[in-house]
């Protein structure tokens, strides 16, 4: 199928490993140029190497610290004509309210919480100038799963639902689509470490862990970075202000004791 992305500019944050550079692989095989931002600088340029050489498609980088102060204003100069964005940047700490303190809880807010807000704004502004573009928040299913053990997470992740939702309601007033979409557990390196740890805990050991998951394990990172890309597309062009949910079930299959 041809979304009709070629030559789209794509902004991608947290886009050197992961599900971020998932997506830049996924929308430099659709033809889109790319804009990528993460802290390591090496690795972004690693990147883009293999993607201009493999797609021959423009990639641009930016390597810089999201938190610092001033550092979302500067991304959002870096992408000022960026058709689409795809907020990825960003995790929150784990465990429960007594175990993420204040400080840990406002530093893992800062980027994957007013992050994604801050450079919404920003970018939105842009691109209601042009009157077109679509904004990509990667939220995570936590926002739907509430977990006494990812307490900073879940909230969070909620809170960019409904952020999400509320100005994707009215976005395309302006020609612009704002979605979320909600991954479950995904074959990263973070959560092998995840799934490695709570093994750990519990001692039933990693594969145990992965058999309690549909199929018998997590999301591939191509199955996540299609879904981001065909949302991009105009064949999408009618979808704003929803969340797509890719766990394999996983919070359809909650109960409520």
């Amino acid at each position: 199928m041809d979304l009709g992305l070629k030559g789209r500019k794509v902004l991608v944050t947290g886009a050197s490993q992961g599900i971020g550079e998932g997506l830049a692989r996924a929308f430099a095989e659709e033809g889109c140029d790319l804009l990528l931002v993460a802290r390591s600088g090496a690795r972004l340029e690693g990147l883009a190497g293999a993607l201009r050489e493999q797609h021959g498609v423009a990639v641009d980088v930016f390597a810089i610290d999201m938190t610092a102060p001033g550092a979302i204003s500067e991304v959002a100069a870096f992408g000022a004509d960026a058709d689409v964005l795809v907020n990825n940047a960003g995790s929150i700490p784990g465990g429960n309210l007594w175990q993420v303190d204040e400080s840990a809880w406002r530093n893992g807010w800062e980027l994957k919480v007013f992050g994604y807000i801050h450079l919404t704004r920003l970018m939105y502004t842009a691109m209601k100038a042009r009157g077109a573009g679509v904004i990509l928040n990667n939220i995570g299913n936590g926002g739907e799963n509430f977990d006494f053990d990812y307490i900073a997470g879940t909230t969070g992740n909620a809170a960019l639902m409904a952020f999400t939702r509320a100005l994707g309601g009215r976005s395309l007033d302006d020609g612009i689509r704002v979605l979320g979409i909600n991954p479950g557990p995904v074959d990263t390196e973070r959560i092998r470490k995840v799934l490695s740890a709570r093994a750990g805990e519990t001692g039933d050991g990693v594969q145990a862990a992965l058999d309690r998951m549909p199929l018998r394990r997590p999301a591939t990172v191509a199955e996540v970075a299609d879904l981001f890309v065909y949302l991009a597309s105009d064949r999408s062009r009618y979808t704003s202000g929803t969340i797509i949910t890719v766990d394999g079930g996983l919070t359809s299959r909650r109960t409520i004791a």
